[in-house]
């Protein structure tokens, strides 16, 4: 696992050096914002990051909250408009999740420290078991399996976080955004369980991002299927 302190030392020095960079709203077959596998916080905790995102000067950023707020398990192909619901991408994925998370725990992480980075803001996510890799790990099995190539290749995430902040464009008050995340550094919004693994599609709203459920896989010992999508 990456050590944070310098990840969040990167970042810093990215943003004041000028180096930001910035998304802009999803067109047909962009190679960011595609359909991934995400776990979303829930309750008192996700409270405690919107507030906390509410309170940062990001005026035209995409500033994310409530059911946006997710971990990232693996990004799975370029951006679609459209994914129906009896599309074999989507069923392929949606069978691969659930039985990567079949027979495990709830994955347990602790959200704390703030992070500025050259895209905007995190908040780190520490993993306290080991579910998170284990998923990992055999979803990629699972996805090879049924011969499905997810966008990411390979790549081994080293670094568990949720975003507070996406830019959107040219960042043009990086001194400030790096203070307020240095007075944020160390905060602890606590310990939570994720409880459910998702595949997700991720919608432009105007001014930020929506996330749409496609199919999801409780985790706690029974695997399977949740009762269904949610937004």
């Amino acid at each position: 696992m990456s050590d944070f302190a310098e990840f969040r030392a990167r970042g810093r020095a990215a943003l004041l050096a000028g180096e930001a960079t910035h998304d802009i709203p999803m067109v047909e077959g962009a190679m960011r914002w595609g359909t991934a596998a995400v776990l979303r916080p829930e309750g008192a905790i996700v409270d405690r990051m919107t507030e906390l995102a509410a309170t940062v000067d990001a005026p035209g950023h995409w500033v994310h909250g409530g059911r946006t707020l997710h971990v990232t398990l693996r990004t799975l192909e370029p951006y679609r408009t459209h994914v129906p619901e009896d599309d074999p991408a989507r069923r392929a994925y949606g069978a691969a999740l659930a039985e990567a998370v079949d027979g495990l725990p709830p994955a347990g992480v602790r959200l704390a420290g703030v992070s500025p980075h050259r895209g905007g803001v995190l908040v780190g996510a520490h993993p306290q078991d080991d579910t998170l890799a284990t998923i990992r790990k055999r979803f990629a099995h699972a996805l090879e399996s049924r011969g499905v190539r997810d966008l990411e290749r390979g790549r081994v995430r080293d670094l568990w976080y949720v975003s507070l902040v996406h830019f959107a464009a040219p960042l043009t008050n990086a001194r400030e955004i790096v203070e307020w995340c240095d007075t944020h550094a160390d905060t602890d919004f606590g310990t939570t369980e994720l409880r459910t693994a998702e595949i997700v599609q991720f919608l432009h709203t105007g001014g930020g991002i929506r996330v749409r459920s496609l199919e999801g896989a409780a985790l706690g010992g029974d695997g399977g299927a949740s009762p269904g999508p949610r937004s």
